[in-house]
């Protein structure tokens, strides 16, 4: 395998350790700097040239695009993507992940936990945002902070104010978000590949400092992570688009709360802690990646009209809980079961006998008129009540005359 690694410091730790796992595997591994690349388009020629050479092939690239190149840094992995080179991490998910506030909206449609948070611009807002939150202490976060940098904590509503109104005046945007008290100083990384987790700390902050990074000095302990961890930081990983990533967790009372989901996780400090080889687990799930691809069959597939892919859920009180694959029903109706995801596991082509339970999911192809019918309609949930709810000022205007 020829693999490019995308990095700006060849010297730093986790470029080293990648390029080093990859010759040791016997793969061609090479290190380019993300901004010397030229970003060619013509007509059906997607390319790129090097440090104004042509780029010759590469079977896969591996991104590590620091946060302060990922406009131009996406760009280029979008490009490697559009040669049909293999990304470890897709443009899309580098840049989903990269934005706070975007990978918070992208995780809270789904079943993750994560802390209260509410953004807001309008200087009004503030304080009634800051008691949707559950009030103070509160933590105010930059919307693109890395390594704990732009993330305060606010011990009172005035003190809160007063940070967003001087970050709002300075032209920042701010995210306000629970404090979760009894994972004070304490956090957990976890770090995926492909679908496992295979390394976990618990940071711990050191004195007064409240921010576990270890670049601001926290401790770190190597530790097994339960089931509902792993699963929490596996889905948020697949949900966010990313192959390979550092899942932040707060542990509340309610269980895993993911604080956020890093792109290009540092390996200095977990493989220390953990004495593991996580460089080598990422170039091995590379290398299979690029000798046995997974395909898209959503947009590989050329399919004949009213055929189709879609994803069926099976909810709780489903009529399909406890049947077979066979005894559900879907041959009949002319509809294949591709895939089964259920949790973390991907189990491909299921067999006839396969049981099927409660929050699993059926990647099926068959007639999309057929399958339509088997999704139930979306219901909206009901708004938990926190305050009482008003209609906006406009809202009373309208039709009163005023």
């Amino acid at each position: 395998m020829k693999l490019a690694i995308l990095s700006r410091n060849a010297r730093c730790y986790s470029t080293r350790r990648l390029r080093q796992a990859a010759v040791e595997r016997g793969h061609r591994a090479t290190n380019l700097d993300t901004l010397k690349f030229a970003i060619d388009l013509e007509e059906g020629a997607p390319d790129l040239y090097y440090r104004q050479r042509h780029l010759s092939h590469y079977d896969a690239v591996l991104p590590r695009i620091g946060a302060s190149i990922t406009y131009f840094g996406t760009a280029v992995v979008r490009q490697f993507e559009q040669m049909d080179v293999f990304a470890a991490n897709s443009s899309a998910g580098i840049a989903n992940s990269r934005d706070k506030l975007r990978a918070l909206q992208i995780l809270s449609k789904h079943q993750i936990g994560i802390p209260p948070t509410t953004f807001v611009r309008d200087k009004k807002d503030v304080l009634p945002a800051i008691e949707r939150v559950g009030g103070a202490p509160v933590i105010i976060k930059l919307l693109e902070g890395t390594q704990g940098v732009g993330v305060i904590l606010a011990d009172s509503v005035k003190v809160a104010e007063a940070i967003i109104e001087t970050l709002q005046s300075a032209r920042q945007s701010v995210l306000v978000q629970k404090f979760v008290a009894e994972s004070k100083g304490k956090d957990v990384r976890a770090f995926v590949v492909g679908d496992r987790v295979v390394a976990a700390m618990r940071r711990v902050a050191q004195g007064q400092e409240f921010r576990s990074n270890v670049h601001r000095g926290g401790r770190t302990e190597a530790i097994e992570l339960n089931e509902e961890y792993a699963a929490t930081a596996v889905r948020s990983a697949q949900i966010m688009g990313l192959r390979i990533a550092g899942v932040d967790m707060l542990e509340s009372n309610e269980g895993p709360q993911v604080m956020e989901v890093n792109s290009s996780p540092g390996l200095e400090g977990i493989e220390t802690c953990t004495q593991l080889d996580i460089a080598g687990a990422i170039i091995d799930y590379i290398a299979a990646q690029v000798d046995f691809p997974e395909i898209d069959i959503r947009q590989r597939l050329t399919v004949s009209t009213g055929y189709g892919v879609t994803e069926i859920h099976i909810p709780e009180g489903s009529e399909y809980i406890g049947k077979t694959v066979s005894e559900s029903g879907l041959r009949e109706k002319d509809i294949n079961a591709l895939t089964l995801y259920r949790g973390t596991t991907v189990i491909p082509n299921p067999r006839s006998d396969r049981q099927l339970e409660a929050g699993d999911r059926l990647l099926c192809f068959g007639k999309l008129d057929r399958m339509r019918d088997m999704i139930p309609e979306k219901t909206r949930r009901r708004r938990r009540p926190k305050v009482k709810d008003l209609p906006p000022q406009d809202e009373l205007h309208q039709g009163t005359g005023v």
